[in-house]
């Protein structure tokens, strides 16, 4: 082995020695990988002394996932006397209804809602479309929240944005990020965008759903990635089989941050 060959071995044991995840030391070392294979291509190097690294091995996690009692407590937690409030409400129970990620969540745009199919066009990773089914309480608090908030907020303004802040722009990703700690403050649970997608799969398949399904709905290029909820154990999936679902929908029917500083 060649002392460049070395260099890089010992680079990613100084790396992997230093404390970091098993996956961001693949990340690190597809990066090192990527840049030989460039300085080769583009003729800078006849080596690629990277060929000597060995591809670490990732840990398994299992993600976290909320009961449906905990969910329907961090729902109606929120309060809903004011026209906030509803918007927020709606906001949550459709993410939930549907598996949203909170980048799809805030591309909502007026347009992609259809009310009397019960369906939302969601844009996902890659621009990729796919067509989602939502339940009957997110249809109540989105048909709430459409007649009788959503322009109370925006007051003169016009948007075609389906979730709006304050001030009648579009709701950014860190503006529900910030609910969201309000709710865990209120309530006490911990609970992302992607813990409540997260609960979503994992009361899906719980109550029957067929992985291929699931995969479709949460937008999975590959079923490996929704293969992770099946890990979870038994006895936490009891624990979720307790509710039954209709037509594959949790209980309540289901069907970071670049952006500047908003009040939500």
């Amino acid at each position: 082995m060649s002392a460049q060959d070395s260099d890089c071995v010992a680079f990613m044991e100084t790396r992997a020695n230093s404390g970091i995840s098993g996956k961001t030391l693949a990340r690190d070392t597809a990066a090192v990988r990527s840049f030989f294979r460039w300085l080769k291509v583009s003729g800078y190097r006849k080596e690629d002394p990277s060929a000597a690294l060995e591809s670490p091995r990732r840990e398994f996690t299992i993600p976290r996932v909320l009961s449906p009692d905990q969910v329907d407590s961090l729902l109606s937690s929120i309060d809903t006397t004011g026209p906030l409030g509803i918007r927020d409400r709606c906001l949550f129970e459709l993410i939930y209804s549907c598996g949203l990620r909170s980048s799809e969540a805030v591309s909502l745009s007026l347009s992609d809602i259809r009310m009397e199919e019960r369906f939302v066009f969601v844009r996902g990773k890659g621009g990729k479309e796919r067509m989602l089914p939502f339940g009957a309480a997110a249809a109540e608090w989105l048909k709430r929240y459409l007649s009788d908030s959503r322009q109370v907020i925006l007051g003169r303004k016009r948007s075609q944005a389906l979730f709006v802040n304050a001030r009648g722009g579009r709701l950014s990703r860190k503006g529900i990020w910030y609910l969201l700690q309000e709710l865990e403050a209120k309530t006490g649970i911990t609970s992302k965008v992607h813990t409540l997608r997260h609960s979503y799969a994992t009361h899906l398949l719980s109550g029957g759903a067929d992985l291929r399904s699931v995969q479709e709905l949460l937008g999975h290029a590959d079923l490996a990635t929704t293969q992770i909820y099946t890990h979870l154990e038994n006895d936490t999936l009891e624990l979720y089989h307790r509710d039954i679902f209709d037509s594959f929908q949790a209980p309540r029917q289901l069907g970071d941050i670049n952006d500047s500083e908003e009040k939500p």
